[in-house]
């Protein structure tokens, strides 16, 4: 199969089974870490060391197959995994308050190859650009307009402070698409995470993953990615004949 018909065949199958009667794309979701960032390595690293202090078992596996989650969600996730005690407010806002200065000691990160290309092409496309992600890591989030300057409405922006649940609930993706002004049939999210994924297939958007990490293809596309892709540029390469498609005047 080639490209033009993986991609007409992804929006048969997404109309299928979402019951739309057709996908008229509008908007963009972008996640940020791991899709806008190239940040996964050192919250990865970051994860696995303030678990280590805290006597939780966690491994970098662990960190790529939760990303998305919020940071309260990833702590209480493991420590219950561990069978230990239900943490408290006050162990949660530490712990997370010790992996966040873990990762900001790292340094500045870079951004992920061709994902400003990608939004830039999006937008000469006419779709609009927000960002839902699962961080609350200021430190990135002060760095989306002077890396991606004007390509992103960073008023829509959904963080974790803004959801009481992250994903893979699709709340996030939700109020994304409600802050956008979009229905879910005219919503694009981009993913990298397997519960990011899920997160955007449940929200009811038609769900792009870049396998930005060392994740096994299949986990995205068993997690419901509608398309699946090995870079940003391969994604832009494709955008044309997925707005052809799509886009209705």
């Amino acid at each position: 199969m080639d490209g033009m018909d993986k991609i007409a065949k992804a929006i048969e199958d997404y109309l299928a089974r979402t019951g739309y009667a057709a996908l008229d794309l509008r908007c963009a979701l972008f996640d940020m870490d791991g899709v806008l960032f190239d940040s996964m390595p050192r919250h990865a690293a970051s994860w696995v060391q303030v678990m280590a202090e805290n006597d939780i078992e966690f491994t970098e596996q662990d960190a790529y197959m939760n990303e998305g989650r919020t940071g309260a969600s990833t702590i209480k996730m493991a420590m219950a995994r561990c069978g230990r005690p239900v943490a408290t407010d006050e162990e949660v806002k530490r712990i997370y308050a010790s992996k966040c200065n873990l990762f900001n000691a790292m340094g500045e990160t870079p951004t992920i190859a061709g994902a400003d290309r990608l939004a830039q092409t999006m937008r000469e496309a006419g779709l609009a650009l927000s960002i839902v992600t699962g961080s609350t890591q200021h430190s990135l989030l002060q760095r989306i307009e002077t890396a991606y300057p004007g390509l992103f409405e960073l008023d829509k922006i959904v963080t974790a402070l803004d959801v009481k649940h992250g994903k893979p609930d699709p709340e996030p993706y939700m109020m994304g698409q409600r802050k956008m002004g979009a229905m879910p049939w005219q919503t694009l999210v981009v993913e990298n995470a397997p519960l990011g994924v899920e997160a955007g297939n449940a929200s009811g958007a038609f769900t792009v993953a870049i396998n930005t990490g060392p994740l096994d293809d299949k986990v995205l596309t068993d997690s419901g990615a509608d398309l699946l892709f090995a870079t940003m540029d391969e994604f832009r390469t494709a955008l044309p004949e997925l707005t052809r498609l799509t886009r209705r005047n």
